[in-house]
């Protein structure tokens, strides 16, 4: 069994510059915001999705995917959250959810943001969050509260659990379903987000020794092999009479291969050639195909479909299952590893299933499972392949995989006009030549096949033996190859099988100097009728994959006898205490051979790096020992790097062993986990040297308070938000803490100071006063030590105000004005959105002190969604500025003329041999950047006249337009729609530009383009009084600004179709404002002197009122 192990939780690192979330209840929601460097990374700053925890706190994301709002749910408003980086992904854990996590009991992606916002798992989401529980025992009354919080999607009956689906305003009743007070109801066994998996993307067959088994007459007849991948394509000659039962499990319309991966994996199991002459044939090519499609038409596939199908799998009488996709393992079992050592312990069923495309330390879910014949790739010369995920597995350093076949340039059926179809290209006609380990995967169900008709009476473990024992080594270790690669010609004449088919000895604790001999039985079985005698042979490898020291790995005997239908065992020693100074994963090949046969047996063992038991100790404030507390250790330099884990135990002391090495240690001792404002105690040691085994107490008596005031009276909290930065050789580790407020908020350092230039720390605080006024502060900088508590009372002469006027660029809008402070060296900033009626005013009283930086950015509402999220329809960004102590300053936003903007970041660009736009079309009145949602856009590139494409992107650069490298002429023309509930004003814009371009190297180079920018003043509804005549100002920017304009003509129009000319005179042009509610068009053309050109045309620039 595997062995559980801590995962990591809540209060870990955050890598630098990444955004942090702030929580506040509607309307006011907090903002997190990344440094935005220039106006081209506008597009981000629409809110474009929201994802939705299980406990029912919902998440705002960007474009980009960073938080930028956070709503808790009815009920949970007062509880702390915590955010944690690691690998690329963000979560974000409420105190309540994080021992449930650390457990295991709780799956850590139901908080990781950046997986609930991948594009598979939205499409999979889009319905409502989708869990599968597992139960304990009968579990009536918990079983009926789940399907009563949600819709009942599937019963895993084997699995003992419910796939069921929620929608996002009932997620809150399903946290209350399984949950209870911080644990997991009663009932209530494991908790997992219904995740997608992936697929895992001429002389192979011979190479495992198939025509030999051919030729003794077997091929698979008879024998059911179950393809659980993106269905199969019937049509194709080579599987025309192979598939006798499929199914659909996904939402794609029928159980056809429409993406293609399906079929290629179907026919190396048994294709059978036909359309290539034989050529094609796949291993065993008379087994039947059961396909069930698990695996939607884009190629992904939900796990709660992947579940049925194996039970389906399992009842329509497959001996054999073979899975080519997978996810990242972790620590612990998931639902699919369950389900497989599950159903074949009970039905027999062997499941192959690939190892994964990842590399190095990557063995992929479910063939992570105990009784999985996990599969990686080797070439036609049986080189591994980069690509093959090789173990240990996570967790407990088990050997995985377990064998190894060909998965490079494997030729086989294609299905017609498929996905994968389309991007490879068929060579010859009708196949298709593809790479992974879900190529070898299906190369080793056909093994498995032929065994089965060989040896009908022969289950899961038999299977599995045969084809392990009887694999042909490699120069690999057991980690890379298990036992080595399949060779079905050998397994054929096998009688003698390994069970099980390799050894793990564990971790053995550090130090070896008094390490014992640890011995485990090698088990053979003997499932033929003659007693058989076998010649026993070890060969051990260390760490480096050389040879391991003499006697390290010790056969009990070189000779065993084992009897007929019968077993026999030999003693397989590990002596740890020879392994000198190197420590790690030794590993060990035990070969037995006899009666012609060889079986091939894995062992491992893992040689505890220097390590040392860390006790840790909570203290509450009212000096009893602590029950609500968070713990972490994060390594960050030496052997410690990777260590994570966050240990618990209710008695308020814990122990967790790790490597020698340098640690963060961040914790926190809670009065009440419901509610942070009764109290939070935040107590760090940034940086703990691990040296030997030693006791930390965390006494929450030592914390100070935290009191952070600003200058005006009856202000309410809205949010807190204090944190520190660790930087140790080039990364950086970010704690923040998200609260509602600095009240009885207390901390305190552990350990000795840092030398200067590791530690930052910072504290945030967002106050509003009625409904005009809000106040947004940040202090702190360098430190050596965390501050023992910490007081700041902010004076008036401390701040400045920025007067902001708030345009509405439709009738009936909210919008919100937000403000987030960056500090030199600081690596995460906090904001508040508190929406208002537009148009209107609003006061922003911010610190001015340390060398803050302080991003402006605007955002316009459309009320709110179904599900209760605020819908952004337009956003400006209004840069970066420094503001001066008790100095006042003026802003306004969001009012006409909305237009083109060309400036240093953002234009048109040519990168190499690709064309794209970075250019905001609906920059406000002040030059702001930003973005609006559109109702329709087409742009188009021309080269010397013929079209080169045309796309739907509004000049994002989110795609570019592929040219030939010679000089030519271009023309690039959009189109983009504004609804009427975005905008009245700039309701459409037509735009051309003309230029010259050929190859650029290096860095991408801007492209000679111009729009014309006009000054008129109208007010913040975008309307100028009618009937009169308005002077205002134009400018040229662009390439042809700076002296460079050849030719400027402006054209005004009044319904939008017949435009006339106006005379610019000094830079001015004079319009008459037409009556009131009617609107003013304008169009540019700009020539420069080197013949590059525009004309744009803003439809209802402004209107009269």
């Amino acid at each position: 069994m595997r062995r559980q192990v801590q995962s990591a939780a809540a209060g870990v690192a955050i890598a630098a510059a990444v955004a942090v979330a702030a929580g506040l209840t509607s309307p006011a929601s907090a903002k997190p915001t990344e440094r935005i460097p220039t106006a081209a990374s506008a597009a981000a700053l629409t809110v474009k999705t929201h994802v939705t925890l299980i406990t029912g706190d919902r998440v705002a994301l960007d474009a980009k995917g960073r938080i930028i709002g956070l709503e808790r749910a009815k009920g949970r408003e007062h509880i702390p959250f915590q955010v944690r980086r690691t690998e690329g992904h963000t979560l974000l854990i409420p105190v309540d959810a994080v021992h449930l996590v650390a457990s295991g009991k709780l799956d850590q992606r139901l908080f990781d943001i950046t997986e609930l916002n991948k594009a598979a798992t939205r499409r999979a989401q889009k319905d409502g969050l989708k869990v599968i529980v597992g139960y304990t025992g009968a579990a009536t009354e918990a079983r009926a509260d789940v399907r009563g919080a949600g819709r009942l999607r599937r019963s895993l009956t084997a699995l003992d659990a419910d796939a069921v689906q929620t929608p996002v305003r009932g997620t809150a009743a399903l946290w209350h379903a399984v949950t209870d007070g911080g644990r997991t109801a009663a009932g209530i066994a494991h908790i997992w987000l219904d995740g997608v998996r992936k697929a895992s993307l001429d002389t192979s067959v011979p190479q495992i020794g198939a025509p030999v088994a051919w030729k003794a007459g077997y091929t698979g007849k008879g024998v059911k092999v179950a393809v659980l991948d993106t269905g199969v394509d019937t049509r194709h000659p080579d599987l025309k009479h192979q598939v006798i039962a499929a199914k659909n499990f996904t939402a794609a319309k029928d159980a056809t291969d429409h993406y293609g991966h399906g079929t290629h994996v179907a026919s190396i199991v048994a294709g059978t050639g036909a359309a290539s002459g034989g050529r094609y044939k796949g291993v065993a090519p008379d087994a039947e195909i059961l396909s069930g499609k698990v695996l939607d038409d884009s190629g992904s596939g939900d796990d709660s479909g992947i579940l049925a199908g194996m039970e389906w799998a399992a009842a329509q009488g497959a001996s054999v299952v073979n899975l080519s996709l997978g996810g990242p393992d972790s620590p612990g079992v998931d639902p699919l590893e369950a389900e497989v050592d599950k159903l074949s312990a009970t039905k027999g069923v062997l499941f192959a299933i690939a190892a994964g495309n990842d590399g190095p330390g990557s063995v992929g879910s479910p063939g992570s499972a105990d009784a999985a014949l996990t599969v990686g790739a080797v070439d036609k010369k049986d080189k591994l392949a980069d690509f093959s995920s090789t173990g240990p597995r996570a967790g407990d350093g088990a050997v995985k995989p377990d064998v190894t076949a060909p998965g490079v340039d494997i030729t086989a059926a294609a299905a017609k006009g498929s996905v994968v179809d389309h991007e490879v290209g068929e060579k010859p006609a009708g196949y298709l030549t593809l790479s992974g380990t879900s190529m070898a995967t299906p190369h080793v169900a056909g093994a498995a096949a032929i065994l089965k008709q060989e040896h009908p009476d022969w289950g899961y473990a038999e299977l599995k033996g045969a084809l392990t024992g009887s694999a042909k080594g490699g120069n690999y270790t057991p980690y890379q190859q298990g036992s080595g690669r399949v060779a079905v010609d050998r397994a054929i004449g096998q009688s003698v099988v390994a069970d099980p088919v390799s050894v793990n000895f564990g971790t053995q604790a550090w130090p070896h100097t008094d390490d014992q001999p640890v011995t485990k039985e090698v088990t053979y079985r003997n499932l033929g009728d003659k007693d058989v005698t076998l010649t026993l042979s070890s060969r051990g490898l260390d760490p480096k994959g050389h040879a391991a020291p003499d006697g390290f790995f010790q056969l009990g005997s070189t000779k065993l006898t084992v009897p007929a239908h019968g077993r026999a065992s030999v003693d397989l020693t590990v002596n740890t205490k020879l392994g000198g100074t190197l420590d790690g994963a030794y590993s060990a090949y035990v070969t037995a051979t006899g009666a012609g046969q060889s079986v091939r047996t894995a062992a491992a063992v893992r040689r505890e790096v220097e390590s040392y038991d860390v006790t840790l100790k909570f203290i509450g404030r009212d000096g009893k020992p602590a029950k609500s507390y968070t713990a972490a250790l994060t390594g960050v330099a030496g052997r410690a790097s990777g260590t994570d884990v966050s240990p618990y135990d209710p008695s308020g002391t814990v122990t967790v062993r790790v490597p020698k090495g340098t640690y963060l240690f961040n914790s926190s001792v809670l009065v009440d986990p419901d509610d942070s404002d009764k109290g939070l105690d935040w107590i760090a040691q940034p940086k703990l040297t691990v040296t030997k085994k030693q006791t930390i107490t965390v006494d929450a008596r030592k914390a100070k308070p935290v009191d952070v005031t600003v200058p005006a009276s009856g202000v309410k909290s809205r949010f807190a938000a204090p944190g520190f930065t660790l930087t140790l050789g080039g990364n950086q580790y970010s704690y923040t803490w998200f609260l509602d407020s600095y009240k009885n908020f207390r901390t305190a350092h552990l350990g000795p100071q840092l030398p200067a230039g590791q530690l930052f720390q910072q504290w945030d605080g967002h106050w509003t006063k009625g409904t005009s006024d809000q106040y947004d502060v940040t202090s702190g900088g360098p430190v050596r030590k965390l501050a023992a508590g910490y007081t700041k009372h902010y004076k008036a002469g401390e701040l400045a105000i920025v007067k902001a006027r708030l345009g509405a660029a439709a009738d009936g809008r909210t919008g919100s004005i937000s403000a987030t402070g960056w500090l030199p060296g600081a690596s995460a900033a906090t904001s508040i959105d508190i929406r208002q009626k537009l148009p209107g005013t609003r006061a922003l009283h911010l610190s001015a002190g340390g060398g803050v930086q302080w991003g402006l950015d605007f955002t316009q509402y459309d009320g709110v969604d179904q599900d209760g999220f605020p819908v952004a329809d337009a956003s400006y960004a209004l840069g970066e500025s420094s503001f001066r102590a008790g100095h006042s300053y003026a802003k306004t936003v969001n009012t006409a003329v909305f237009g083109p903007y060309v400036g240093k970041d953002v234009g048109l660009f040519r990168n190499g041999n690709q064309i794209f736009g970075s250019l905001p079309l609906f920059a406000d009145a002040g030059k702001h950047a930003g973005v609006s949602d559109l109702s329709s856009v087409r742009t188009t590139l021309y080269r010397d006249g013929t079209e080169v494409g045309s796309n739907t992107d509004p000049l994002f650069g989110e795609e570019t337009f592929k040219v030939p490298a010679g000089e030519a002429g271009y023309r690039l023309t959009t189109s983009v729609r504004r609804a009427a509930r975005v905008s009245t004003a700039s309701s459409r814009i037509d735009a051309a530009w003309t230029f010259r371009s050929k190859k650029v190297s290096g860095a991408p180079v801007q492209l000679p383009a111009s729009v014309l920018r006009y000054g008129i003043a109208t007010g913040l509804d975008s309307t100028v009084p009618a009937g009169r005549a308005v002077t205002f100002p134009v400018t040229v920017e662009g390439s042809a600004a700076f002296g460079n304009l050849k030719s400027l003509t402006v054209y005004v129009s009044y319904d939008g179709k017949t435009f006339t000319q106006v005379p610019v005179h000094d830079g001015r042009i004079t319009v008459k404002t037409p009556a009131r509610g009617r609107s003013v068009s304008l169009r540019s053309r700009i020539t420069d002197k080197k013949g590059n050109t525009s004309e744009i045309t803003i439809h209802d620039a402004y209107f009269g009122r």
